[in-house]
C-alpha cells in the first residue's frame, strides 16, 4: 500500500485539528468518534524520521513514530483544551513508552501541536493537572510540533466500530470507551 502524507497545516475551511498519541490509536479514535463537535478521527503515524511508515515498522520501535489519532473538530462546538480534558482522563501520561501492556516508543503519551495556541493550551492543561496532584507520578506526555502526518492502512480505521468482538477491542478498547462515556456523558454525541 502506498502510503500519502498530510501536511499539519492542512485543515479544512471552519475546522481545527489536534493529533494525539496515547497508546494504541484504536482507544482513541473509538473514544473521539464519540465526542461532540469531532467531525472526523483518522488512525496513523507521527514524530519519526521514516517517510511513509507501514503499521509492523511502526511496531518494531525503529522509525520514531507514535500511532496517533488526527482528529478534525469544530472549534465552535469542542474546544482543544476539552479534547486534551478526554485525553489526560482515557489513558495513562505517567507512564513512558507505555499504555498497559503495550510497550514501545510507538505508544508514547505525545500531543503534536498544529499552533502556537495549542501549545499554549496544552502546557496550561497538563500545568495545572501537575498542580492539582491528579496523577501519583510526574506526567511524561511528549509535547511536540505537529510534522507530516501518515495515514494508517485501512484496517485501521474505525477498527472498533468493526471489530467490537476482538479480544483486544472487548477488554481494552471498551474499557476506555466506558471510561470516557462515564466521565463525559453530557459530551457524547447525540
Amino acid at each position: 500500500m502506498t502510503q500519502t502524507g498530510i501536511a499539519p497545516d492542512v485543515v479544512p475551511p471552519g475546522k481545527a485539528v489536534a493529533t494525539l498519541a496515547g497508546g494504541c490509536f484504536w482507544c482513541l479514535e473509538a473514544v473521539y468518534d464519540e465526542l461532540r463537535g469531532v467531525a472526523s478521527v483518522e488512525s496513523g503515524y507521527m514524530g519519526g524520521a521514516q517517510p511513509a511508515p507501514s503499521y509492523e515498522e511502526v511496531c518494531s520501535g525503529r522509525t520514531g513514530h507514535a500511532e496517533v489519532v488526527r482528529i478534525t473538530f469544530d472549534p465552535q462546538a469542542v474546544s482543544f483544551r476539552e479534547l486534551l480534558e478526554v485525553f489526560f482522563v482515557i489513558h495513562d501520561p505517567t507512564t513512558l513508552n507505555r499504555q498497559g501492556n503495550d510497550v514501545g516508543t510507538q505508544y508514547r503519551s505525545a500531543i503534536f501541536y498544529h499552533d502556537d495556541e495549542q501549545k499554549r493550551v496544552a502546557e496550561a492543561v497538563m500545568t495545572d493537572l501537575a498542580a492539582r496532584g491528579v496523577y501519583d507520578d510526574p506526567i511524561v506526555t511528549e509535547l511536540a510540533p505537529a510534522d507530516t502526518f501518515w495515514m494508517a492502512e485501512s484496517y485501521h480505521q474505525e477498527y472498533f466500530a468493526r471489530n467490537p468482538a476482538q479480544p483486544y477491542c472487548m477488554w481494552v478498547v471498551a474499557e476506555k470507551v466506558g471510561k470516557f462515556r462515564k466521565h463525559f456523558l453530557a459530551k457524547l454525541r447525540r
